[in-house]
């Protein structure tokens, strides 16, 4: 009998192992039931940064959808860390916007096997992301336990766990965790988890409620009983004494008392006037008489600036007719007044940046970026004014040309 024809459509699906990140606008609907051009205009720049970050920390954009956008990375410490840069830097232009105008993404990330199909992806752990992302905040990020497992020993983070929460077509409880500050301190919107306990978890709580509040009535009651007895004995044995007040002994006195009681036969002198009054100095230990001087003054040290520490995160350029908006990771170092920065423009290229600029005692900082190649010649400038403070740098700007450029950084801990 001849072998049947192999029919393609019957051979396996390709599937793979990914971590997915899902984001969606927050109240898109009605930021467009608004103001249609100027929701359109800020999702667009939006996207752009979005898309640059992810690019940036070697991810792809595999699927896009009116607000909703699907990446794909192959680590799960590249997707958690390009969710945070994400969140951060449109923090940065969406401070520039009045608050109910603002357009916030919320951000789900979950590891899990999906399918491919050509260049999309499909399947639980696509679907598991996208429901992930309906339970962040607006500006939030929410991960499954399958990344939390993945990135907790990696990075500088700090979670809340939301518990086993149920979504909506997924068959299977899935653990959620809420980031709730960024690598360097920085805080993120997060949901507050739901009221928790089975119906035993609850009788077993009133239980125990009932027995700490017996246990307290009893201990009270055997108190009052205690305080009434000592009051009833304390009659009786007056009466036992007689009823006469106690007798003190000269003997059985403390030496300071014995002298107190002595001195009036001592104080006064022959003829009934009082002796002259001796000077009482004050002994150190060496005991020659000496006035009480002051402490020593503690010798002062320069601490350290309020501000002082590395900062580091996205540095992110402008749309130009020519040029595509684009973000890179940099970082600079603060100490005291000033702000210094230097790293490679670009992976393989000779192209050095350099950041130097003033930081006043209130936090306000002014500085100048400028990239010079190895003959020393300058190829951009840019400058740029912005804050420091609570564990945080914001700054905005413009290169020489023109074109924008911001950053928004945060403070990394320092290696113990």
């Amino acid at each position: 009998m001849p072998d049947a024809p192999i029919n393609p459509s019957a051979q396996f699906l390709e599937r793979k192992l990914s971590t997915i990140l899902s984001a969606d606008v927050a109240e898109f609907s009605r930021l467009m039931s608004e103001d249609e051009e100027q929701t359109l205009r800020t999702f667009r720049g939006h996207k752009q940064v979005f898309e640059s970050l992810v690019a940036l920390h070697r991810g792809r954009i595999f699927n896009t959808a009116g607000d909703a956008i699907l990446a794909e990375f192959g680590s799960a410490v590249e997707a958690v860390r390009c969710a945070t840069d994400i969140q951060a830097a449109l923090r940065t232009r969406n401070d520039q916007l009045q608050p109910s105008r603002q357009v916030r993404f919320r951000i789900g990330v979950n590891l899990g096997d999906v399918m491919v199909q050509g260049q999309d992806l499909l399947g639980d752990g696509v679907n598991v992301a996208a429901r992930l992302q309906t339970a962040a905040e607006p500006g939030g990020i929410c991960i499954s336990g399958s990344v939390h497992d993945q990135i907790r020993n990696k990075l500088s983070l700090s979670f809340q766990s939301l518990g086993e929460r149920s979504y909506k077509n997924i068959q299977q409880p899935v653990r959620t965790f809420s980031i709730t500050e960024a690598e360097g301190g920085g805080t993120l919107p997060s949901p507050k988890p739901h009221a928790s306990g089975s119906f035993l978890q609850w009788i077993a709580a009133a239980v125990l409620l009932l027995l700490l509040g017996g246990g307290y009535w009893a201990y009270t009651a055997y108190e009052r009983s205690n305080t009434a007895q000592a009051s009833a004995a304390k009659p009786d044995a007056a009466n036992s004494a007689g009823a006469q007040p106690p007798q003190v002994s000269n003997a059985s006195q403390p030496a300071t008392e014995k002298a107190s009681l002595a001195a009036p036969a001592a104080s006064v002198q022959p003829g009934g006037e009082p002796p002259p009054k001796k000077p009482v100095a004050t002994r150190q230990a060496t005991g020659s008489a000496q006035a009480p001087s002051a402490a020593p003054t503690a010798t002062s040290t320069a601490s350290e600036g309020p501000f002082d520490g590395v900062y580091s995160g996205p540095l992110c350029y402008g749309k130009t007719p020519n040029d595509p908006a684009r973000c890179f990771r940099a970082k600079a170092t603060v100490s005291g007044n000033r702000i210094t920065g230097q790293w490679k423009a670009g992976r393989d290229s000779d192209v050095t940046m350099f950041l130097a600029g003033d930081v006043t005692p209130s936090g306000g900082i002014k500085m100048e970026m400028h990239s010079e190649k190895p003959d020393g010649s300058r190829v951009i400038t840019i400058d740029l004014t912005g804050t420091v403070g609570n564990r945080q740098l914001d700054a905005s700007g413009k290169f020489r040309n023109g074109r924008s450029a911001s950053l928004n950084w945060h403070k990394i801990p320092a290696a113990h």
